[in-house]
């Protein structure tokens, strides 16, 4: 099952690559390492890092995704009917050096000290150059495939130094013939196929645009370049997979505030019990029994069962409560009531306007007035 998923990653992060959005794919192969590791993966993940800098280097075309059997030769037509398209005698030409080269560093033109920058630069004109969706020639085919290969194995410091030891051209000229060339070439191989190397490397981008035909043993491949609508279409794909992966998670996430606000109301409810009085009456509480502080005479609401609950010292408690809280309402009304008087007087004289002179001089400070008498009460005044 694992495994399956893995796999099920490693294809979602080669349609990353060929739609050049190397940070996905990296981040796929990644998961895909986690869950089930293979060499696969890792090949990728090896050639995304050291060719990385290099990607996206190609036009906004989509590239090339043919998957070729290793041995087959094209056998290119038109896209519209079976003439044999065309070649010049350089691509020929080229095709045939590639076959006569004896080891990787003569395929790629380089020498054995050759930089990685003299490696990626050496490939990326050659992958251009013998691209099947570019070269027609026969053998083009197969002379990419070795491209990429090289490319592949002296890009990797580990394989090129295996290959550097044992794979020269005496060892693979004694052992072409025999059964132990097999193994032998095979401990060269790439981890990862021309294809990917070249979508990896170019960003999933390939510099065409046109209908294109071949024939590979039988089997038929035809691509209709249309950059645009197909960009976008696997843009939309993507992004559709990855919303229905994250609808489950974002619907809960917008559902909790409201979850919780309904929790701390259902619990507040739950806790909360009414007020023993108001300083207002509140018949929605039952607060409509009017009484008044022994201390002081401030007004205040109860209900109807107060008096059953509060007596004698329970009651002097509260209702010394009562006075604190009805001075602290009159402070704050005071303090609300001076200042819309200044406001209306500062505005009246901004806008020389009489009216608003005159309402700011009538005003009344009633809550003022009732703090003061308040006051003088407590005083013994």
């Amino acid at each position: 099952m694992e495994k399956e998923e893995s796999d099920s990653l490693i294809e979602k992060a080669k349609l990353c690559l060929r739609s050049g959005r190397r940070d996905k794919a990296l981040q796929l192969l990644y998961e895909a390492q986690k869950l089930y590791p293979s060499t696969r993966a890792r090949a990728l993940i090896d050639a995304i890092t050291r060719n990385g800098s290099a990607a996206g280097e190609g036009s906004s075309i989509p590239e090339y995704q043919g998957r070729r059997k290793p041995g087959n030769e094209d056998e290119p037509v038109h896209g519209t009917g079976g003439d044999a398209q065309s070649y010049t005698e350089e691509q020929v030409q080229g095709v045939h050096r590639i076959k006569k080269c004896k080891d990787y560093y003569e395929i790629l033109g380089v020498t054995k000290d050759a930089s990685d920058e003299d490696l990626k630069k050496a490939y990326r004109k050659l992958a251009l150059k013998f691209h099947p969706d570019k070269n027609c020639a026969p053998g083009a085919t197969d002379a990419f495939k070795a491209i990429g290969n090289s490319y592949a194995v002296l890009s990797n410091p580990e394989k090129r130094r295996r290959y550097d030891q044992f794979g020269d051209e005496q060892q693979m000229e004694n052992t072409a013939h025999t059964a132990h060339h097999h193994n032998f070439y095979r401990e060269f191989e790439a981890d990862v196929t021309p294809e990917e190397l070249f979508n990896i490397f170019f960003g999933g981008r390939f510099p065409t645009g046109n209908i294109h035909v071949y024939t590979n043993r039988g089997a038929t491949f035809s691509h209709y370049y249309q950059p645009r609508r197909r960009r976008m279409n696997e843009r939309r794909e993507e992004e559709a997979e990855e919303n229905r992966s994250q609808n489950t998670f974002t619907a809960f996430l917008q559902l909790l505030p409201v979850l919780v606000l309904i929790f701390i109301s259902v619990i507040t409810q739950l806790m909360a019990s009414n007020p023993p009085y108001s300083l207002f009456y509140k018949p929605a509480l039952g607060l409509v029994v009017s009484r008044e502080t022994q201390n002081l005479g401030v007004p205040y609401y109860v209900d109807k069962g107060f008096e059953k609950e509060y007596q004698g010292a329970s009651l002097r408690e509260l209702e010394s409560t009562i006075e604190t809280d009805y001075i602290d309402y009159l402070q704050t009304s005071c303090w609300k009531d001076k200042q819309q008087k200044t406001d209306l007087a500062n505005l009246g004289r901004l806008y020389r306007d009489e009216r608003l002179k005159q309402k700011a001089d009538s005003m009344k400070l009633e809550n003022c007035e009732k703090l003061n008498r308040l006051i003088g009460r407590q005083r013994g005044e």
